[in-house]
């Protein structure tokens, strides 16, 4: 009992007197309410909109002003846990996301909604970073597997549950429930924050040494993050909507990105406090598990958008059945996960598990590209649980991995880049479906149609019908279109994780 204390007794932990464990529950109810938010708005969206007078193009903004903001937050929380102090930092954007969701509720015109979901992306950039760090400062490298299992409950069962409560919510009570329920559940984590999660001395002693030096507020770096990473996120939920590279409103966001981030990573590797500390991209492990969590954004998101998406749109599904298609893989996941961190580093060395996960996920989505109309409900849900019990053999060790050998005090800054990654990841995903959903349906629809003309046995059916039957088809195989190219793209990239150093099977992870 005493190694097991002494083991628990690391100088970053936030446990204090406590076990890590209830920690890690505690921090776990944020998360879960941030992720599941990014998924339940979208059920409720048409709905919101009608409430509030908006045209289907207006309130998509509902979406992108929550994104924008996180995108622009994520980079900056790691310094600004720094600056604040963790726990407080943690607590602020507890409650601001609370307030902001309370205000979402009750919005009368879109401009507020808007204000509101900028606030509720400020405050969420904040949330999962610092839980990270929490869980990577407190349990040891040899438990850690284990902690990110707990962990990756949250951030893979919320998107797959955010559409059915989302559709529940929406369809039985208001739209205004989707974002009330945040309340209590906000409040809840305050109190056990506030009472149960510690600061440690040694993060004291380093946010006191960084203020006695003085402030050196990166004003410049702060700027060039608002601008990149805000002008990239905006560019990519717009882009299909507004044409792509032929508008001139999306060029311009395309050179404002590329120049301020370019700039953003040149600035802050010469200064002295950076916001965003992208010198850790040069520790070769930390890299490629910063790319490979982009492309587990990449896959998860567009994913979970497109299966509920082809299901409404072609098979008449109702929100709340569209979800529980997506719900049978969070139930694996939730039973894979635990046998995740099991045998992460101890009975498997994470690279392999990686590798063996992206083969995997892979061939589930090439297996969806062999869907048609026909399908039942449980072809759909079967087809999300082979590529759900992938993601826990993702998820943890790449997460787990993503801290090996970096410095302690690091812990802040690294999450912030790891989160920041799997969210653009999503956000790539989802403009790069949408736009090839919509190039792949023109192209299938005009070939389709070469073969249709006024001279062709129609079997007693109208041109109209043949048309719209025609527009279906192009529809459904530009679906199997995407759904080949991502898993082509996971079996590419899947040798990548090779370059990853990680500890034998078995032995201790060095470094944090």
């Amino acid at each position: 009992m005493a190694a097991q204390r002494d083991e628990y007794d690391l100088p970053r932990s936030a446990a204090g007197p406590h076990s890590p464990w209830l920690i890690a529950v505690i921090v776990s109810i944020a998360t879960f309410m941030e992720v599941l938010d990014t998924t339940i708005a979208n059920v409720a969206l048409r709905h919101i909109a009608g409430s509030l007078a908006a045209s289907q193009d207006e309130s998509t903004w509902i979406l992108t002003s929550y994104l924008v903001s996180n995108a622009v937050i994520l980079p900056v929380s790691g310094w600004m846990s720094n600056v604040f102090g963790r726990k407080r930092f943690y607590m602020i954007c507890v409650a601001i996301f609370t307030l902001a969701s309370v205000g979402c509720s009750f919005a009368g015109s879109l401009g507020f909604m808007i204000v509101m979901r900028v606030l509720q992306g400020i405050g969420g950039g904040g949330l999962a970073p610092t839980e990270q760090s929490i869980f990577a400062d407190s349990f040891p490298p040899r438990l850690r597997p284990q902690a990110f299992a707990l962990y990756g409950l949250t951030v893979v069962l919320a998107p797959a549950i955010g559409p059915v409560l989302g559709g529940f919510l929406t369809d039985n009570l208001s739209w205004h429930w989707v974002f009330l329920i945040n309340l209590p559940v906000g409040l809840l984590s305050l109190v056990l924050v506030h009472l149960f999660v510690y600061e440690p001395e040694a993060l004291k002693r380093d946010r006191a040494r960084l203020l006695a030096k003085g402030l050196d507020i990166d004003y410049v770096g702060f700027a060039a993050v608002v601008l990149g990473f805000g002008a990239l996120q905006v560019l990519l939920d717009r882009y299909q909507q507004d044409d792509g590279f032929s508008s001139d409103f999306i060029m311009a966001l395309g050179i404002v990105s590329l120049v301020a981030i370019s700039f953003l990573v040149l600035w802050e590797l010469q200064h002295r406090q950076p916001v965003v500390n992208v010198r850790l991209l040069g520790i070769r492990s930390f890299a490629v598990s910063s790319g490979v969590m982009f492309l587990i954004g990449f896959m998860l998101i567009s994913t979970t958008q497109l299966l509920p998406q082809l299901t409404q749109t072609l098979m008449g599904y109702d929100a709340t059945t569209a979800g529980l298609s997506l719900g049978a893989g969070g139930v694996v996941t939730l039973l894979v996960m635990p046998l995740a961190g099991i045998v992460t580093g101890r009975l498997i060395a994470a690279r392999w598990l990686i590798l063996g996960a992206l083969i995997t996920s892979g061939l589930a989505l090439l297996h969806m590209s062999r869907l048609d109309l026909g399908m039942s409900f449980e072809t759909v849900a079967q087809a999300r649980m082979f590529q759900a019990v992938a993601l826990p053999f993702l998820f943890i060790p790449i997460t787990a991995v993503s801290y090996n050998g970096l410095p302690p005090d690091k812990s802040n800054d690294a999450s912030a880049i790891i989160n920041l990654m799997r969210n653009l990841g999503g956000s790539f995903g989802v403009s790069f479906a949408s736009t090839m959903l919509a190039w792949r349906t023109q192209f299938h629809h005009a070939r389709l149609a070469e073969s249709i003309t006024p001279y062709a046995d129609l079997h007693g059916q109208t041109l109209l019908q043949i048309g719209q039957a025609v527009q279906t088809q192009a529809t459904v195989m530009s679906y199997l279109d995407v759904f080949r190219v991502l898993g082509y793209v996971a079996l590419a990239v899947a040798p990548v994780v090779l370059l990853l150093r990680c500890a034998p099977k078995g032995a201790p992870a060095h470094g944090h």
